[in-house]
C-alpha cells in the first residue's frame, strides 16, 4: 500500500466526540422536559465563577475599612493593625489599642497619661 496516496486522508476528531455527546445530552434533556437539570447545572457553574470574585471584592472592601497604618505613640515606629483590636508595638513592645484609625496606649483605669514638654530656660540678666 502506498502511504502517499491522496485518496486516503485521516482526521483527528478525538475531542469532538465528547462535545457532541454533551450537546446531544443537553438537547435530549431539554426536549424531554428536563430543562431544569440543564438550567441548574448552568446556575451552579455561574455561582462557582461569581462567588470567588464577589468574595475577593468584599474582602478588599473590609480590609480598606479596618486596616490601620499609624505610628506608635511611644517610639514613633510605623506599623499596621486592625481597627478595634489590641496589639503590641513590634519595636518597643508597648501594649496598644486601635481606635478611630489611631494607635492609643493601653493603660489601666485610673492611670493619668502625661506628655512631657521641654521648656527652654531663659536667663534673666540683672
Amino acid at each position: 500500500m502506498n502511504q502517499y496516496d491522496p485518496k486516503f486522508s485521516q482526521f483527528n476528531l478525538s475531542g469532538v466526540g465528547c462535545w457532541l455527546t454533551f450537546l446531544a445530552t443537553c438537547l435530549l434533556l431539554g426536549s424531554v422536559g428536563l430543562g431544569w437539570v440543564v438550567n441548574g447545572f448552568f446556575i451552579l457553574v455561574a455561582l462557582a465563577i461569581l462567588t470567588p470574585v464577589i468574595g475577593w471584592l468584599g474582602f478588599r472592601w473590609w480590609l480598606r475599612r479596618n486596616l490601620v497604618e499609624d505610628k506608635c505613640p511611644v517610639c514613633a515606629s510605623e506599623f499596621t493593625g486592625f481597627n478595634g483590636t489590641n496589639c503590641r508595638c513590634p519595636n518597643c513592645g508597648e501594649p496598644l489599642k486601635v481606635e478611630g484609625g489611631r494607635f492609643l496606649r493601653l493603660t489601666p483605669p485610673g492611670t493619668i497619661d502625661v506628655d512631657a514638654v521641654e521648656v527652654q530656660v531663659q536667663q534673666i540678666e540683672d
